[in-house]
């Protein structure tokens, strides 16, 4: 496999709006298959600078927004406008934006969050869908109730959920020391890359927005709503990618993810957290390429470190 440090592709940075605002968007590659890479949190549209090339080389136009709150792209003020279903609007507009004719979509953390929710929701927008160290809400619902293992994991869920206090714990916080510290290949976060993160969370402002997706999610009531709607069995084709060491999602959330997906693959990581798309980007990229061909995904080998 060529390795992703050897492929060389330009990143052009374009505006679009898409639900009333405008997004920063990285791109790469052209055409009408769009691969779209949404990030999670405290990220950054950089987090998939190692999936980006690749994908651009295979023959895709791969755009990664920077998501509301994040980077350039507009921040509203309010927790009413990080709800779910404003969050899904947003990658709704964005792929209508990209004029393309057929969607993937890869996501990580709270873009993996969105795109759950989206490919129930609006089933017939995407064909592929490829997610990164975030459960489906349906066995996720069932490690919160069936024990206390993720429910003490996800602690800083509801610690979020106070006003101005998570701002002000975190202001000396560097976003970017964070995601290496808790990474399992820290050489894959050099300081560059860190301090986009750390930049990225340096504002009062943008750490409230990003603070408002869980405080939408919560105590604005959106997994509420989405619960009584229910969870339709996806149909697309979906890729489920874990690192076993995360340290805030436990890996029985992921058990019984194939009763809510028809065409559900899953790979685990051993030795990898939360951040596999940087901690193993030419065993992600690897197993990316297969799934788009319709072929056999790998299974991961560890890494030699």
């Amino acid at each position: 496999m060529q390795k992703t440090s050897e492929i060389i592709k330009t990143v052009n940075t374009i505006s679009v709006e898409a639900n009333g605002i405008k997004f920063e968007v990285d791109t790469q590659g052209d055409g009408d298959k769009l691969v779209l890479c949404l990030h999670g949190w405290p990220e950054h549209s950089i987090t998939w600078r190692y999936q980006m090339p690749f994908l651009a080389n295979l023959g895709y136009k791969v755009w990664a927004p920077n998501l509301r709150g994040y980077g350039n792209s507009d921040a509203p003020k309010g927790i009413k406008n990080y709800q779910i279903e404003v969050l899904m609007k947003d990658i709704l507009g964005i792929i209508k934006a990209s004029e393309a004719k057929e969607i993937t979509i890869l996501s990580h953390d709270w873009g993996a969050l969105i795109a759950w929710y989206f490919t129930m929701r609006y089933p017939g927008e995407l064909d592929r869908l490829v997610v990164c160290n975030v459960p489906h809400p349906g066995p996720w619902l069932k490690s919160m109730t069936g024990g206390f293992e993720q429910l003490m994991r996800s602690w800083y869920v509801y610690f979020f959920q106070f006003p101005w206090l998570p701002e002000m714990l975190s202001r000396n916080m560097h976003a970017g020391k964070f995601i290496r510290s808790g990474s399992a290949q820290k050489g894959n976060f050099n300081d560059d890359i860190v301090s986009i993160y750390d930049e990225n969370a340096s504002e009062w402002k943008k750490r409230t927005a990003m603070l408002n997706y869980y405080r939408a999610i919560v105590r604005g009531g959106g997994f509420y709503r989405q619960y009584k709607l229910g969870f339709p069995k996806i149909e697309v084709p979906t890729l489920m990618l874990w690192g076993e060491k995360d340290l805030a999602l436990s890996l029985k959330s992921t058990i019984g993810t194939e009763n809510f997906v028809e065409e559900f693959t899953i790979r685990y990581f051993k030795d990898i957290s939360h951040f596999v798309n940087e901690d193993a980007p030419d065993e992600v990229n690897t197993m990316l390429g297969a799934f788009l061909r319709n072929q056999e995904v790998p299974q991961y080998l560890d890494i030699k470190k």
